[in-house]
């Protein structure tokens, strides 16, 4: 089943010159708007940033990481209102929410203990009296980002950059720009200077120009292919630093030794977290012929019944998508498949009613002949393949053109092994969904982008890596 292309939008409902718009996908009811910065208030804005970086580079790690473990309580104490803002804005459910801010606030403590280990200078043994790599900030760095994780996709970026000695600007997704506001506050109220944090309310058809500006150093993206595509050409044609985390169809590959009673439950969570709309989320669930009836059997009737409603009810498994184009899209390309043969083994249908609703839904019968098999799936979509044995499990795994990460279930050592050297993608996990931690690197291969973000090699992303040699 050969992919290849990302359905998912970095910019959902978003036109060239569109302002920012809040509206709440549970109820289609527009909450708030926000027209898009002047030229000049970005003009403004960036020349406060280029000032700030000019002495904020030179503040102690000891006054960033209080900057920082302030914001991070700042999330604690405030955590359901915040909370509260993601599932309006893009209707995540509140638990999930809620774990989003923990997670931030969680990311900020690592990175305000951490940062500073992780930058010391390295020393490297040569002819000279001292040798060896600092990490010097480079400056101020433009980060694009999505809507799917309002706050955790910008703090996994910013958490790091901050602690480096970097300044950052925001051009969030047009959907969530209460979430930008709030993200900009925080920092603000946590005592990082003017200008370290600053949010631009932009249309894309202005982020090339912002990236070719000179006080602008760097830019990261997380989004969809195409937008990775277009920023990278702007970088590019700038000769500026760029990360890119892309779209991803990440498989689930369960092997001939997993434990079902393990693997079932995780392969719902990896399908349904945040409604189905993320790039890490399980998409493709490949089965070995053992083990495939008794897994599938058991998958659909544990998608069946997850709940579908209100996302601020603690009880709701999945909230509403983000907004009617992408639920209309989602309903489209489960349609194309079951027009074309695909067998639905759960859900299949939209929820009448107010709000973007679809129910989480298993499919089988899936070729590359229809959409469902040739494009990702932003939403609580499942497509199960069997496969003979792992080696063809694999060999699948790696027929599309993304390597974001792959979730692989195995309790046998040579099963684990042989997975994690054949897949081809910038994370493995086993045993466990894939996931973003501030301890490891985040990132993938091939069209899901290249550069890592968190860890040691991610905070380093946005240094620079100075030689120094003193005879």
């Amino acid at each position: 089943m050969a992919l290849h292309r990302n359905a998912a939008a970095v910019f959902v409902g978003q036109t060239v010159d569109m302002a920012y718009i809040s509206t709440n996908p549970t109820t289609g009811e527009v909450v708030a708007t926000f027209e898009n910065h002047t030229e000049e208030e970005v003009d403004a804005l960036v020349g406060l940033a280029a000032t700030s970086f000019a002495t904020y580079r030179h503040t102690s790690f000891e006054d960033r990481a209080m900057w920082m473990r302030t914001a991070a309580e700042t999330f604690e104490g405030e955590l359901p209102n915040i909370a509260a803002v993601l599932t309006e804005e893009m209707g995540k459910t509140f638990n999930a929410a809620r774990g989003e801010v923990m997670k931030c606030a969680m990311t900020m403590r690592y990175y305000a203990e951490h940062a500073e280990s992780m930058l010391m200078e390295q020393s490297i043994a040569t002819s000279g009296s001292r040798s060896g790599v600092r990490y010097d900030p480079l400056g101020v760095i433009l980060a694009v980002m999505p809507w799917n994780f309002p706050l955790w996709q910008v703090v996994r970026f910013a958490a790091p950059a901050l602690m480096a000695g970097n300044v950052g600007l925001l051009k969030h997704a047009s959907n969530v720009p209460r979430s930008a506001l709030l993200l900009e506050d925080v920092f603000r109220r946590a005592g990082f200077p003017n200008g370290c944090f600053t949010n631009l309310f932009l249309p894309a058809s202005r982020v090339a120009a912002l990236i070719g500006d000179d006080r602008v150093a760097a830019v990261t993206l997380t989004g969809s292919e195409a937008a990775g595509q277009s920023v990278a050409a702007a970088a590019g044609h700038a000769l500026k630093k760029c990360v890119l985390e892309l779209g991803g169809s990440d498989p689930f590959i369960v092997a001939n030794s997993a434990d079902l009673e393990r693997a079932v439950p995780m392969a719902v969570t990896g399908r349904v977290q945040n409604n189905g709309q993320s790039c890490i989320a399980a998409k493709r669930f490949l089965v070995v012929e053992s083990r495939y009836d008794e897994f599938l059997a058991r998958f659909a009737a544990e998608m069946d019944e997850v709940i579908v409603g209100n996302p601020m009810d603690p009880a709701t498994g999945v909230g509403p998508l983000v907004s009617a184009q992408q639920r209309d899209e989602i309903a489209e390309q489960v349609a194309d498949a079951i027009s074309k043969g695909a067998v639905v083994h759960a859900g299949g249908t939209a929820v009448d009613g107010p709000g973007f609703f679809y129910r989480p839904t298993v499919l089988t019968g899936v070729d590359a002949s229809m959409r469902a098999g040739s494009e990702e799936l932003f939403g609580p979509v499942a497509v199960v393949e069997k496969v003979r044995d792992l080696d063809h499990a694999i060999s699948v795994a790696n027929a599309t053109p993304w390597g974001l990460g792959a979730s692989v279930w195995a309790n046998d050592f040579a099963e684990q092994e042989k997975a994690i050297a054949g897949i081809e993608a910038g994370m493995v996990f086993v045993n466990a969904i894939v996931a973003s931690t501030p301890e490891l690197p985040f990132g993938g291969i091939k069209r899901s982008g290249y550069g890592r973000e968190l860890s040691s090699v991610g905070i380093r992303e946005f240094c620079n890596a100075k030689t120094v040699f003193v005879a």
